[in-house]
């Protein structure tokens, strides 16, 4: 009996054994708090969901959850890269106060593929207060399942050390750039993956083995709250998916041979890399399916909130063979990955909670990943836990269809010091850019009004030059120097005036 088939079996009875178990399941009470899922994808753009206007690739699952909730069409990352937005997501904190600014290793760690050692990132610390250190104050079981990228193994930013009772899957960004990896981690132990050899090809999927993991954990947990993190490493390249969901695209999206291999990277190098990123996409929408029918045959629908978001915009410069001008990846918006222009920022964002968050809506009030933390314990019946010193703010009146009642914020804010350092803040429908400031351009502030322009094209900013000295005191005031990013061209910034 092959692998593949094998598969389908375990499949089969494990579906089988959730409807015996879950049929005569009695739902959670009101004393019982709901079960939280966050799923966050890896560079999905703004527009590569079919409910978010893509075209060319497949994602009936996540139609299907945003038609039976609600689409923020106005939600950002808290970074346009991966570590300092997952920071921003786990602590409710922005850029500008944020311990994780920008991606970056350890001193005198090393990466080693052959003898299976990678460097982790620079890791939170101790002091940082996690969503998952929240949820399990209040009682919650606990898991995270994919990529961590905010501590190496024994750290104090290992997962285990910050709230997770389980975590499988990718510590360290660079051990994900493959998807067929030797090993994943589990709880500080090393899991190997029998036929995978850190190929183009292999026999494990890690997002199969991030969905079965995933699967165990709420069938293990269904009878208590439980919160399941779900970063998982789709679409990041390398681009790599199973073949039968290559063969389903193979052919019809016109891939082009002459610039496969012209931007590599490191990552491995795919035979048509259209159909493979495709790939990837309808192969995660069809893994959320699996987890989402899971959820329902346990009898757990009523009772779990479902949050899906993307870590950052989708992949620049055809990158590992990503093509995200051919996908039209960012719809109307200006920037991919690595920028604080709006497609490198703006995230396809999907809320669901049956009886609670209307049916079928969708919502332009503007939010970003430090709203994630005070959003979900607030409509977890946490908001006593919510800390004091985030910059995230609850948007849970509008998810219950409560507009009237929702805060606002009063400004939202990044610095980012890579890609030659960028620093950003959206004041209502204004936004205001800094580009180059780590190659001594001047601090000049390009200005953008996004109600009428938000593909960000027309600088309007020597018309209005009120709003720019108003959004380059508020810039000034958004952040606190860090000493592990240092970022010159701001840290030597005095008070205006006016803040002296």
């Amino acid at each position: 009996m092959s692998r593949s088939q094998t598969t389908v079996i375990v499949r089969a009875v494990f579906t089988l054994i959730l409807a015996l178990g879950g049929s005569n399941r009695v739902h959670a009470t009101d004393d019982r708090p709901p079960n939280v899922v966050l799923i966050l994808a890896d560079d999905l753009g703004y527009a590569e969901l079919g409910c978010f206007g893509q075209k060319r690739i497949r994602t009936p699952v996540l139609d299907r959850l945003a038609s039976q909730g609600m689409r923020l069409t106005s939600f950002y990352s808290g970074s346009p890269v991966c570590a300092p937005a997952r920071c921003t997501l786990m602590t409710g904190k922005h850029t500008g106060h944020s311990f994780i600014r920008n991606n970056g290793n350890p001193p005198g760690r090393i990466r080693d593929d052959d003898r299976g050692l990678f460097p982790g990132q620079n890791p939170i610390p101790d002091r940082e207060v996690t969503l998952a250190e929240l949820f399990k104050e209040r009682g919650y079981a606990t898991g995270a399942i994919g990529k961590w990228g905010l501590g190496f193994e024994g750290s104090s930013g290992d997962p285990n050390r910050q709230g997770f009772d389980l975590f499988f899957g990718y510590l360290c960004q660079a051990h994900a750039h493959n998807h067929y990896p030797r090993f994943l981690w589990k709880n500080g132990e090393k899991v190997p993956l029998a036929g995978n050899d850190r190929g183009q090809t292999g026999a494990i999927h890690a997002q199969e083995a991030f969905s079965d993991e995933a699967l165990r954990f709420v069938k293990e947990n269904q009878d208590r709250p439980f919160f399941l993190y779900l970063p998982v490493t789709i679409p990041h390249v390398s681009i790599q998916a199973p073949e039968e969901w290559i063969a389903r695209y193979r052919g019809t999206l016109g891939d082009d041979p002459e610039w496969i291999n012209e931007n590599p990277r490191g990552y491995t190098s795919h035979p048509t890399p259209h159909a493979g990123y495709a790939a990837m996409v309808s192969y995660l929408d069809h893994e959320i399916g699996r987890l989402l029918e899971a959820i329902e045959e346990l009898g757990l629908n009523d009772d779990t909130i479902v949050f899906f978001s993307s870590d950052n915009g989708p992949t620049h410069d055809r990158v590992g063979g990503a093509d995200s001008p051919f996908f039209d990846s960012t719809g109307p918006f200006r920037g991919l990955k690595g920028q604080v222009y709006e497609g490198g920022l703006r995230v396809p964002t999907i809320a669901r909670w049956p009886g609670r968050i209307p049916e079928g809506t969708t919502t332009d009030v503007v939010g970003y990943f430090p709203d994630i933390l005070p959003t979900l314990l607030d409509l977890a019946g946490s908001a006593d836990l919510i800390p004091d010193d985030i910059d995230g703010l609850s948007l849970a009146p509008t998810l219950l269809g409560r507009p009237e009642d929702q805060s606002r914020h009063a400004y939202l804010y990044w610095e980012f010091p890579a890609y030659g350092g960028q620093q950003a803040l959206r004041l209502g429908n204004w936004k205001g850019v800094r580009t180059d400031l780590m190659r001594g351009k001047d601090l000049s502030i390009e200005l953008y009004n996004l109600a009428s322009d938000p593909g960000e094209l027309h600088d309007l900013a020597s018309e209005h030059p009120e709003l720019v000295s108003r959004i380059e005191r508020l810039m000034f005031e958004a952040r606190t120097q860090s000493p592990l990013f240092p970022f010159p061209a701001l840290d030597a910034l005095e008070a205006p005036p006016e803040l002296r």
